[in-house]
Formats: C-alpha cells, structure tokens, sequence
C-alpha cells in the first residue's frame, strides 16, 4: 500500500508540472501579444502618445513609443490588430511628432532643433519632468519610426502620409548641432542651460544606434569624428571565459539590436578585438549567465534558469545594473534581460522565460507580460509595465522568429548610408564564441518533457589525443538513457566525435517497438567519453 501510495503522489507531482508547461513557441506568442497590449492600451488615442510605464498618471517616454511604433507593426502581423486602425494610430503619432511646437522654451515645446524631450506630457504632448532634449532618446524614437516608414508601404494617402511625415521629422534633426563644436555627439540639451553639464557618447553602450542614425542623416548628418569619439571607448574585458566588449547593463547590448541586423557586417573597431557586433552581446548574455550561475553575492534564485541583471525598478528604486563586473547587483531579476537576448543565445535563454512563467506567474504575469522586475531575496514584484523594458522583449522575440524587423529597417537608404560611413561592410565569416574548456553536460531542456527534449554536451580539445601529423583522435562517446532501476533505456551516442559542441534530441516515440510505452517519470541520462563521465536526471511527463 505503501509503495501504491508513493506511485501515486509521483504521478501527481508530474501531472502537475506538465500541466504547468507551455510550448515554447506558445511563451513567445503570449510574451509578444502581452507586450503588444501595453503599446497599444497605454496610449493616448487621440495623440499616440505611449507611456513611460503602466502607473496612472505616468509621462510619455519618447523612447517608449520608438519601440511601441515597431511593436504595432509586429501587431499587425500577427493579427492583434488591423492595419487600417494601426495606420491611424501611426499616423497621429507622427502628426504629433510633426506639427508640435519646437523651441527654446521650458514649457510649451515638445522639442527643439528638430529633436525632443524625454518626458512628455501624455495630453499636451509639451515638454513635462523638467527633462532634457535627449539624443539617445529621439535616436530610438527615430527607429521606430524610420521602421513604420518601412513597414507602411502602401499607395493609400494615409500610408503615402506615414512615409511622407517620416523622413520629414529625420530630416529636420539637427544632429550636428548637438555636437556643439566637440568631435562626439553630446548628451542632452536643456533650456536655460543648453549644453552644460551634458558629456560626448563615448561607447560601448545602447547609443550605437543612435551614432548610426545621425551619420545617415540626409540633412545635418555628423561626421566621422563622431564615431571615431564613440568607438574610443571600446573597452575589452574577460569574464567567465568571455572575452569581449563590455558594458554591464544588459540593454546596452540589446537596444541597437532591436533594428539594425549586425550578423553578417561589421566595422573596423569592433573587428579589431575579434569581433561582430552581434557576437559581442552573445557573449555579454553568456557572460551574465556564468556570473548568475557563480552567484558570487549569494542571491535568492540565481542559477541557469533564473538570471537577468539590467536597468530596472529595484526595491529602492529604478537603477542601473548589470553583470559582469557586478554594478549594483541588489538579487533583482528583470525579465527583459533574457527575453530580449533570445536572437544572441536561445538554448541559454529560454530556460529563463520558462522558469519565470511555470514558478512564478501568479505573482509575475499581469495583462501586458512579466512586470519590469522581482527580487526573491525580500520578495519584492514591481507593480509596474515599463515600454523600454517591453519593447526589446517583443521586437527581439519577433527578429528570432521571422526577422522581419531587422529585414525592412535594413533596407532602408538612410540606414545604410550610416553604416557605410562608420565603416561597416558584409562579412563572410564570423569567429565563433569562446568555447568551456572542460567538459560539459547540459541539463536536457524542456524538462520535464513531452513528447521530447534536448541533450547538449561539450567536449573540450584537450580531450582528444593526437594522432600522425598532429591530428587529434577522436574520443568514443557514448550516451545512454536509463530507467530509475538502472535499465538501459536508449542509445543516443555511440561513436567517436572530435572536440566541440553536440545537441541530441531525445525522442521516446523513435524507440524500438517494444519500448513505445515509456511510462511517465524520472529517467537518467549518462555521457562517458574516454575518463569523464557524468549522469543528469529528467523526467517524462505523458
């Protein structure tokens, strides 16, 4: 009896968790359609105007309805709205954009120099928050709409207007004006003070994007001084094995990303430490997740499957903070920094959102997605939505899935004229990312399973003995699955393989006939290749 009534208590633990998974297409979808909801909710109709946040009462943030105007795009691709209301919606935004007062006032002015404030007053849509006339704000928000001109390209009057409206706010930037006789582009500007108190964008950070636009401009286009300033700051750091440019914050390596597709280009710099564009944020994103898993500061949660340190809300307050090396590092988890860094690392990424969705909906989840952040230490959960947190998460998912975004803002003239002038050209090659040096054997994922799942090892090239003429033998690598009583269950790998990087999917369904009802429950999985060997657990919920 006793032994029925553990059997049973097993079987409804892993109903349970199955009964919590969700397909990991499925999470994206419903990541995406949340974030969508705020872009579209959080906005004043009769302006489009977006919110900085989801608190009542919160400003416009121009960077805000930057990512909001590519995620009503992706909207319409997916469904959740029609093209004809979301063309409206564009439309009065850019009209906003367009027909505001601009000028030299404190009040009353929604930007000046063609450029605008970071705050605006959500029905007034003027200047609010005594906020500067930001230049990495109006480059994100010049993205979005750079990327609806794409995106609108119909003959209709209102999608002619869209274009139209669009290259006319670009072309009204004065982007050399905000380098006020420096070499590099300045921070801000501010009325009453102009300049001062506001430095040159020295890299590396969320700014590339930014640099890029203003040395397309068709009109008042910096020049290559700017970017030499910006580049000067390119630091290279080691951490976990990674080599690569760092920034800590792990939005700085994201933003930029979200329109400018950098796999197969790159410029002098960045090539320089060995390097893509693309390939730098793969490794900030592993960096991050081997310093999560290291948990030098003992935080509540850290681990493979639950890591995320950028720019957030935070107990104490909104912050900057990444990893590594730690800066402000308080246990605070943000979603954002995983889901956004899926096109960079999925296999490692993935996990997170699961993680996050299956162990911690009911107090993480609301209408428009994962709230901006969470500390397991003091169990803390923000009650806000933030549009620059969201925005990233839905824009990246979508360039994972279909690359849509990246593949029309890329066509675009002045986009491409920017790049030209920083010096990126096509690449052939890109140098892989730093691999372990030891062996490794994943944790399988998904797991638990249904109907299969992944197995990843590594091996290291130190592994492998060398034969004539220097060239290494291979180790005989076996994997096996076994049942909780030791019984061998499958062969996945039984054959000699070089050093480097493997994935098996394990699929109960190919088993040999007499094996096709494998039960639910815990299974064992065991790499050996020459002296390592090493088991992990799953389990096979039906």
């Amino acid at each position: 009896m006793r032994r029925q009534f553990l059997a049973f208590i097993l079987c409804q633990v892993i109903a349970f968790e199955a009964s919590a998974q969700i397909s990991t297409e499925a999470l994206l979808d419903t990541i995406q359609h949340s974030a969508f909801r705020f872009f579209w909710q959080e906005a004043n109709p009769s302006n489009g105007l977006i919110k900085d946040r989801s608190a009542s009462g919160a400003p416009c943030s121009i960077a805000s309805v930057g990512f909001g105007l590519t995620a009503i795009c992706i909207g319409v691709d997916h469904g959740w709205v029609t093209r004809e209301a979301a063309r409206d919606r564009v439309l009065t935004t850019l009209r906003t954009f367009w027909e505001g007062p601009q000028g030299i006032g404190e009040a009353g002015t929604i930007g000046n120099f063609g450029l605008f404030y970071h705050f605006l007053d959500m029905n007034s849509a003027t200047r609010t928050w005594d906020s500067e006339l930001s230049t990495i704000d109006t480059g994100l928000l010049l993205a979005g709409i750079i990327d609806a001109r794409q995106y609108f390209t119909g003959s209709d009057s209102v999608e002619m207007r869209i274009r139209s409206l669009a290259d006319s706010i670009y072309h009204r930037m004065n982007w050399n004006l905000m380098r006020n006789f420096n070499p590099g582009i300045l921070m801000g500007w501010k009325p009453g003070t102009g300049f001062a108190g506001y430095g040159e964008w020295v890299g590396y950070n969320e700014a590339t994007i930014m640099c890029i636009l203003a040395l397309g401009s068709p009109t008042y286009p910096v020049d290559y001084d700017a970017w030499l300033t910006w580049t000067h700051g390119y630091s290279g750091e080691t951490h976990y094995g990674y080599s690569y440019v760092n920034f800590p914050p792990l939005f700085g390596h994201q933003y930029s990303h979200c329109w400018i597709d950098f796999r197969n280009i790159n410029e002098p710099f960045m090539a320089n430490n060995g390097l893509t564009y693309f390939e730098n944020s793969r490794r900030a994103t592993l960096a991050q997740r081997a310093y999560s898993i290291a948990n030098p500061l003992g935080h509540a949660g850290y681990s493979d499957s639950l890591w995320g340190i950028t720019a957030s809300d935070t107990p104490s307050g909104y912050r900057a903070r990444g990893a590594p090396p730690a800066q402000n590092d308080d246990g605070t988890i943000a979603p954002t920094a995983p889901v956004s860094s899926i096109p960079f690392a999925p296999d490692e990424c993935f996990p997170v959102a699961h993680t996050m969705w299956n162990n911690y909906r009911p107090q993480l989840w609301t209408q428009y997605g994962f709230r901006d952040a969470f500390n397991l230490n003091v169990n803390w959960w923000d009650t806000d939505i933030i549009g620059i947190d969201q925005g990233p998460m839905i824009i990246m998912i979508e360039n994972y899935r279909t690359q849509r975004v990246w593949n029309r803002f890329m066509s675009n003239p002045d986009v491409q004229r920017g790049l030209q002038l920083a010096g990126f050209t096509p690449i052939t090659s890109v140098k892989e990312e730093e691999q372990p040096s030891e062996f490794v054997l994943h944790q399988n994922y998904p797991n638990p399973f249904n109907p299969t799942t992944n197995i990843k090892f590594h091996l290291p090239a130190h592994s492998a003995t060398t034969g004539q003429a220097g060239i290494p033998n291979p180790n005989f690598v076996s994997l096996q699955v076994f049942d909780v009583l030791g019984r061998q269950v499958a062969t996945l790998v039984n054959e000699p393989k070089l050093a480097g990087t493997y994935a098996v999917n394990f699929d109960p369904s190919k088993l040999p006939a007499s094996r096709h009802g494998l039960s639910s429950g815990v299974y064992y999985y065991r790499l050996t290749a020459g002296s390592f060997a090493q088991t992990r657990k799953m389990i096979f919920a039906k």
